[in-house]
């Protein structure tokens, strides 16, 4: 599978590498009295330039952020810490001094974590925001092992404690189960760097509560269907030649499936406000799709633990998830304020299924817990858009800065 997938990919990149060219020599010409055939020319190879998947993770493109008094200050991107799998890469305000250290955990899943580079730029107003990089583990060699949940939860661990005591992790859809999964073991560990608080954000704690068509296709089919049907094996040509992985690719495929309709009528909208003149509207469009057609595989053992613990048998809501053997209580967790976010329309993580998470804590007190349900807006909408920024962010930050 993988392998006949990686083959028509070589071949349709040296023809979109040629439909780049003609590109560009075509919009050098957009001007003269030819204008509008040149433009249609141009506005076609720019669909076969974009119609295809790339595996690079692009660039944040983070270098600059206009804070509260309209100021434009310089933002720095480093890598602070590296393992084969994860880089914590730390976005710091030139002109910050002591502010609060978050821990954003990004999805580790069929796009790279610049997806969250909006909710990234907004966390910057106020915090020294630390993101989870993952890396594509096509590129990961065999030696550097494989990647499951245990070690998710215990990269996160490691992570939190680089940062030090008094952080605070947000955690982005899928993560939320390994993000409270980390902050329970280190909790009943009485680890002096437990974070000051948690958030998660539209997370399948309880996958039961209102299911979705995702989690009801994740329990329609016993693990062994996923097992022979979805996995696959990295080619010779690669760096991870031999790992097995689910393939972003599927993964991408099976999503643009269920909204067929959608992703041809933005195609078309390019091409036609391209030739339209209407620069802004078409770059947001290839803006869009650059980023969505950029994909990232996943470590078999990760996917496939992923879909039977937290998907089919609902472990750490029903008690039963483990970590290196033993058994994660949530409820060990007394020193850490807790924040959960729904949206209204989320059609992926339906609500309920991360409110979840307040039962679990327990131990908690009723004051350091804390539920946001964003109206109108769905799945994307909890973490990027105008209603994160406006009305989501405010009670996000307002949380983190009264558990300092």
């Amino acid at each position: 599978m993988y392998d006949a997938y990686q083959s028509y990919a070589d071949i349709s990149d040296r023809m979109r590498i040629v439909a780049a060219s003609g590109e560009r020599l075509l919009r050098q010409w957009g001007t003269t009295q030819y204008a509008y055939p040149l433009r249609c020319m141009e506005a076609y190879y720019e669909l076969v330039v974009l119609a295809g998947f790339t595996h690079e993770r692009p660039d944040y493109q983070i270098t600059q952020l206009t804070t509260h008094d309209r100021a434009v200050v310089d933002v720095v991107e480093e890598t602070v810490l590296t393992t084969p799998f994860c880089s914590l890469l730390r976005f710091s305000r030139k002109d910050a001094d002591n502010e609060p250290r978050v821990l954003l955990v990004a999805p580790m899943s069929g796009h790279f974590a610049t997806l969250l580079r909006g909710t990234i730029r907004t966390l910057l107003r106020d915090h020294d925001v630390y993101v989870t990089d993952w890396r594509n583990a096509r590129d990961i060699s065999l030696d550097k092992g494989a990647f499951g949940i245990d070690d998710f939860v215990q990269c996160i661990i490691d992570f939190i404690k680089f940062m030090g005591p008094q952080s605070h992790v947000v955690a982005v859809c899928q993560p939320a189960v390994a993000a409270l999964a980390a902050v329970a073991v280190m909790a009943e560990d009485n680890d002096p760097d437990q974070p000051a608080s948690l958030t998660l954000m539209a997370g399948p704690i309880d996958t039961c509560a209102s299911p979705t068509k995702v989690n009801e296709f994740a329990k329609s089919k016993p693990i062994e269907w996923f097992r022979e049907r979805l996995i696959g094996v990295v080619p010779r040509s690669l760096r991870g030649a031999g790992r097995r992985v689910y393939p972003g690719f599927i993964q991408l495929t099976a999503f643009m499936s269920m909204n067929v309709d959608r992703h041809t009528n933005a195609f078309v909208d390019l091409f036609r406000n391209r030739v339209e003149g209407n620069s802004e509207k078409a770059d947001r469009i290839r803006s869009f799709y650059e980023e969505y057609f950029a994909i990232m595989d996943l470590d078999a053992d990760f996917y496939l633990q992923t879909i039977e613990t937290v998907f089919q048998k609902n472990a750490l809501f029903e008690g039963k998830l483990l970590f290196k053997g033993r058994s994660v209580m949530p409820s060990a967790i007394k020193k850490t304020f807790l924040l959960t976010v729904e949206g209204e329309k989320d059609d992926i993580c339906a609500v309920g299924q991360t409110l979840a998470a307040q039962d679990l804590c327990s131990g908690l007190r009723s004051y350091m817990k804390l539920h946001h349900l964003q109206p109108d807006v769905g799945h994307y909408g909890v973490f990027n858009g105008r209603r994160w920024e406006s009305q989501i962010y405010p009670v996000l930050r307002d949380h983190i800065q009264c558990s300092v």
